[in-house]
C-alpha cells in the first residue's frame, strides 16, 4: 500500500481507502467485517462511513454501515485506523425526514449527530468529521448548472465551523473536511478559517471518475494549492467502469442490477458510449478494466486517497491491487481523446 499526507494534519492515509455504504444493505454485518479486516491486511487505514448508510438511503437501514464498523472496531487497535465519518445536510422531509425530523446543518443537529455516529461506531473520536453536503442550493450530486433559487435551509459556513471547532476542542474529532463541495465553499470554508481562527477543512470528498472529472475544472487547482486533498468517491462509477454491465447484463447482487433508478446516470446512451470506450482501451493493452480506471485516480497529483466499495473480497482485493498498476503512455492518450470528445457524461 501507499500512503499521501492528509492536508496539513500530519496524518499519512492509504492512496486506496474503504468505503462502506453497502454495509447493511448489499453485505451483512459477517462480509463486512471480512472486508475491514481483509482491508487492514492489505494496509488500509482510512475507513470513510456516514450517519445515512447504507445507500440508498431508508430508515431501517440508516446507521448500519457505522454499526458494523464499530462492532469490528471493538477488537482491533484503535489508534491504526482513520475513521471518518459524515453528517447530512438538509434534506426534503419525504427523502430522509426520518433523521432528525429533517436534517439540516444547525449547530444542535450537528452536535446530535455526532454523538449518535460515535455511539454507533462505539469510539470517543472521529478521526475525520465531514459535512456530507451543503446547506445552500447549488450543484451537487449531479446537477451541472447553478440553482439562482432561494436557499431553504441555508446554515453559514462559519456557523457550521464554529460549532466543529467546539467539537475539536472537546476532542470529539481530530479533522474536518466537506463532501460534494464547490469552489465558492471551498473558498468560504478556507476565508472563514483565516479570519476567525477556526479549523482549516483537511478533505475534500467528492466524485472523481473517468466519466466524472469535473473536479479538474474549478475545485483541483485551489485544493491543490491550499495543501486540500481530494477523497476521490465512485472511482468505478457504481462498478460501471468494470464493463459487467455492457451488453445489458444484470450481475446478482450488483449495485446497478439492484439501485438502477439510484445510480442512473452510470445507464444513460452516453454513460454506456463512453464506458465501451474506456474498457475496451484498457482490453487493447491488456489492462482490467476496473484496474485502469482506479489507476487514473491514483495517479492524479490532487488526490489523496481514492474510496472504494466493495461487495466481495476478490473486489476489495483488486482495488488493493490498483496502486500497483501503471497505465501506458499510449493508453493515457486515448483515454484523453476519448474525454476529449465525450468530457463528462456521468456528473
Amino acid at each position: 500500500m501507499k500512503y499521501k499526507p492528509l492536508g496539513k494534519t500530519g496524518i499519512e492515509v492509504s492512496a486506496v481507502s474503504l468505503g462502506t455504504m453497502t454495509f447493511g444493505q448489499q453485505n451483512n454485518q459477517s462480509e463486512a467485517h471480512d472486508q475491514l479486516s481483509l482491508g487492514a491486511e492489505r494496509g488500509i487505514n482510512l475507513i470513510d462511513t456516514a450517519e445515512l448508510y447504507p445507500a440508498p438511503a431508508s430508515e431501517s437501514t440508516t446507521g448500519l454501515s457505522e454499526r458494523y464498523i464499530g462492532n469490528w472496531l471493538q477488537h482491533q487497535d484503535r489508534s491504526k485506523f482513520i475513521i471518518a465519518s459524515k453528517v447530512v445536510g438538509p434534506a426534503p422531509k419525504k427523502w430522509i425526514g426520518y433523521i432528525r425530523g429533517g436534517p439540516k446543518l444547525e449547530p444542535k443537529q450537528i452536535e446530535q449527530a455526532l454523538h449518535e455516529s460515535l455511539q454507533r461506531l462505539r469510539t470517543d473520536y472521529i478521526d475525520l468529521y465531514q459535512i456530507h453536503w451543503p446547506s445552500r442550493n447549488t450543484n451537487y450530486f449531479g446537477k451541472l448548472g447553478y440553482d439562482y433559487g432561494k436557499d431553504k435551509h441555508h446554515n453559514p459556513i462559519s456557523e457550521t465551523l464554529e460549532v466543529l471547532a467546539k467539537l475539536q476542542q472537546a476532542g470529539k474529532i481530530r479533522h474536518i473536511g466537506v463532501s460534494n463541495e464547490t469552489p465558492w465553499g471551498l473558498h468560504q470554508y478556507l476565508m472563514q478559517s483565516e479570519l476567525n481562527q477556526l479549523p482549516l477543512i483537511a478533505s475534500v470528498q467528492n466524485p472523481y471518475c473517468l466519466l466524472n472529472r469535473t473536479y479538474e475544472i474549478g475545485m483541483a487547482e485551489f485544493a491543490h494549492r491550499s495543501q486540500i486533498g481530494l477523497l476521490a468517491y465512485s472511482p468505478l462509477a457504481a462498478g460501471s467502469l468494470s464493463g459487467k454491465y455492457l451488453n445489458d447484463q444484470q450481475p446478482d447482487n450488483a449495485r446497478l442490477t439492484l439501485h438502477k433508478n439510484y445510480f442512473y446516470r452510470y445507464t444513460t446512451e452516453r454513460a454506456t458510449d463512453a464506458i465501451t470506450q474506456y474498457v475496451d482501451i484498457a482490453r487493447r493493452h491488456n489492462i482490467n478494466p476496473s484496474l485502469m480506471a482506479l489507476a487514473f485516480v491514483h495517479q492524479q497529483p490532487f488526490v489523496t486517497s481514492t474510496i472504494v466499495g466493495a461487495t466481495t473480497l476478490e473486489q476489495l482485493q483488486q482495488n488493493c491491487d490498483s496502486v500497483d498498476t501503471e497505465i501506458p503512455q499510449q493508453a493515457m492518450k486515448q483515454i484523453q481523446q476519448v474525454h476529449a470528445t465525450m468530457p463528462n457524461p456521468c456528473p
